[in-house]
């Protein structure tokens, strides 16, 4: 006889998703059963369309009375529960029809696939749940929150076995941030937890499941205490212990204690020794202490491991994109970009919308210097065949201040691809950029009045024309600007191109605020990007120094990225001045390297030595100047004395040490 399964559910305002879960099960379960907790939508409406049977049942804070209510209900052999925010994946349905005819199972531990996160970048993490399970009148959930009826089913059925449905799979959607934040989930979690908490002091799982909100509420170190005492005297085969675990490093790791959470972490290996995510979170954390070789290490440990099981939860690409990706990051800090460039193309094919991994390799590539060599480079190994992949790459551009590359991504977006406003205006500043004015002008044209897009789109007609010395357009885009009611610091920024247009030099009294700066930093950054360095500089010179300060780094910054080493030169002078900084040092030992001026190269490498002695770049930089000093001077000495048996011998043994090198 086959049996009957019993879909039970609790909601409240769920017509935005409950569709989507009824989809996933309805052609596999015979019945319905909705427990609604005060809907003010159309939730229960869309219900009743399946057939459920409504039940409606006033809030308490106790998620298992309203469990049990629908369990009061049931009448199939079999309960399964899900949440709103939840689905049956398309290929678990015939297992589930199989999984009900074992008769010497009484539930079973379903893996949940949990997205996190935001649109544009979700992590997927697995879990164990209990969600299939015989339908008796003494198996009843307990606990207001994180309710349970494993260990009830266990009380009441001491032979009850239990199995891992390894081929069933849930899609949990309720953890990324807009449903969080609808929804304020964290506070009301942690509310409910702490009242339970009072009741049962001692409940281990409670516990652990308040430090989890406690980590999610961003209260790390609180996290971090209740998270201890949960897993003190613990039974180590207890199912989520690895994950508790886990828990624990994040924790304290977050809350800056990073000596006990690399303790915990290697406390954790010695009982779970395949856990990558113990590996990957050592591996962060001595990358954060600056110990690179031994984080290099944790991080291969990590690639190397098996398969997780379920009840690690391990986070998704850990054994792939993402230690990958950190494996790059400790290349770059030794220089080493052709290992760097490896391991981010790794990355990237673990997972091709690992857009962290792209924008690190094209930095690598100095796009803004060696525009067609780097196309060229990420042509051959990225494949950018879809209007998507176009997008994304022309955004990666765009953010690089690589605008001619970034044209050439967005028009081929184009080719099938609606036009988004913020693509049609991206495009228009590129194609500023790129001096063909009249195309950018007919783009920015079709922004009307009332739109977001509005404003920006006027102030950039204003820059064209600007470019173009054309005052009279100036003046009356100004016009339209100031009647929108700009914000000050805005508005400020915007009267510079007025003064300038009509010859009035500005005293450098201005001070912005930082929604200011973002403004004028962007304007400068074009205007070197199109080697218009006079008004570039006229836009700096209105600024009061100390409000440049913080952003003298930023600045020098910008014109090394167009090639204007020399005009970053002071900026990076009045960092040192103001506040020894091991970067600027290094930047401008950089830049001196680049103009052959060597002897004032190696005193701000040894000062940025001095200064951060943690850093490899720093040594490896001044081996290569002494490297290249010591062969200019053996060639200057060749040179005078030819027949000289001394230096002949070293210029042998120079030669043998490239041939041995390469």
């Amino acid at each position: 006889m086959t049996k009957k399964i019993s879909l039970c559910m609790i909601v409240k305002n769920e017509d935005q998703t409950i569709s989507r879960c009824l989809n996933s099960v309805f052609s596999v379960i015979n019945e319905i059963i909705v427990v609604d907790t005060g809907s003010t939508d159309s939730t229960c409406d869309i219900a009743r369309q399946y057939g459920a049977i409504i039940h409606h049942f006033p809030w308490n804070d106790n998620f298992s009375d309203a469990r049990n209510a629908s369990l009061e209900l049931a009448q199939g052999d079999w309960i399964l529960f899900l949440d709103a925010d939840e689905e049956l994946s398309p290929d678990s349905q015939e297992t589930l029809l199989r999984l009900i005819e074992n008769e010497n199972i009484e539930g079973y531990f379903v893996k949940i696939m949990n997205h996190l996160g935001k649109e544009g970048w979700i992590e997927i993490v697995p879990d164990l749940v209990f969600r299939l399970f015989r339908n008796k009148e003494e198996y009843r959930f307990r606990g207001a929150i994180h309710e349970q009826i494993a260990d009830v089913i266990l009380e009441k059925n001491s032979k009850a076995r239990y199995q891992v449905a390894e081929d069933l799979l849930i899609i949990h959607h309720g953890y990324l941030d807009k449903i969080i934040q609808e929804k304020d989930k964290k506070y009301r979690n942690l509310t409910l937890i702490e009242k339970e908490l009072d009741l049962n002091p001692n409940n281990r799982l409670l516990q652990f499941h308040y430090g989890v909100e406690l980590f999610r509420a961003e209260r790390y170190a609180e996290a971090a205490t209740v998270l201890i005492q949960s897993a003190n005297d613990i039974d180590q085969n207890t199912i989520y212990f690895p994950k508790l675990l886990r828990y624990i490093v994040i924790s304290q790791q977050s809350s800056g204690q990073l000596q006990e959470a690399l303790t915990s972490a290697a406390l954790g290996l010695k009982l779970f020794p395949n856990y990558a995510d113990l590996y990957y979170y050592t591996g962060l954390i001595l990358l954060e202490l600056k110990h690179y070789s031994q984080a290099r290490i944790a991080f291969l440990q990590a690639l190397s491991m098996p398969e997780q099981p379920a009840q690690y939860a391990s986070f998704g690409g850990i054994r792939g994109f993402r230690s990958y990706y950190y494996l790059a990051q400790i290349a770059e800090s030794f220089l080493d970009e052709e290992e760097a460039l490896k391991y981010y193309l790794y990355s990237l094919r673990d997972n091709a919308h690992f857009t962290h991994a792209l924008e690190s390799l094209v930095g690598i590539l100095k796009p803004t210097k060696e525009s067609a060599y780097t196309m060229e480079c990420l042509e051959k190994v990225c494949d950018f065949c879809t209007p998507e992949a176009n997008r994304l790459m022309g955004d990666i551009y765009y953010r690089h201040g690589a605008y001619g590359l970034a044209l050439h991504y967005f028009d081929r977006t184009e080719a099938g691809f609606p036009v988004s406003p913020d693509l049609k205006l991206r495009k228009g500043i590129c194609l500023i950029q790129e001096r063909r004015y009249f195309e950018a002008l007919r783009l920015l044209d079709g922004f009307t009045p009332g739109s977001s897009e509005y404003p920006i789109a006027t102030v950039n007609k204003l820059f064209c024309f600007w470019i173009q010395d054309k005052s009279q357009k100036v003046r009356t885009l100004w016009k339209d600007l100031h009647a929108l009611g700009l914000a000050h610091d805005t508005e400020n920024v915007i009267s510079l191109f007025l003064a300038y247009s009509e010859k009035t030099a500005p005293s450098p009294q201005m001070v912005l605020g930082p929604e200011g700066m973002l403004l004028l930093l962007d304007i400068v950054q074009r205007l070197v990007a199109m080697q218009e360095i006079k008004r570039a500089m006229y836009f700096l010179h209105a600024l009061q120094p100390e409000c440049l300060m913080e952003y003298n780094l930023k600045i020098a910054q910008i014109f090394e990225d167009y090639s204007e080493e020399s005009r970053a030169i002071p900026f990076l002078q009045t960092v040192i001045e103001k506040n020894q900084s091991a970067e600027a040092h290094f930047q401008l030992a950089e830049i001196y390297t680049h103009l052959g001026r060597l002897t004032e190269a190696e005193q701000h490498y040894k000062h940025a030595l001095q200064i951060d002695p943690d850093t490899p770049r720093y040594y490896i930089r001044l081996i290569d100047l002494y490297t290249v000093w010591r062969q200019d001077i053996l060639q200057e000495a060749l040179a005078k004395y030819p027949e000289n048996n001394v230096f002949q011998k070293l210029a042998k043994e120079e030669a043998s040490s490239h041939e041995q090198t390469d």
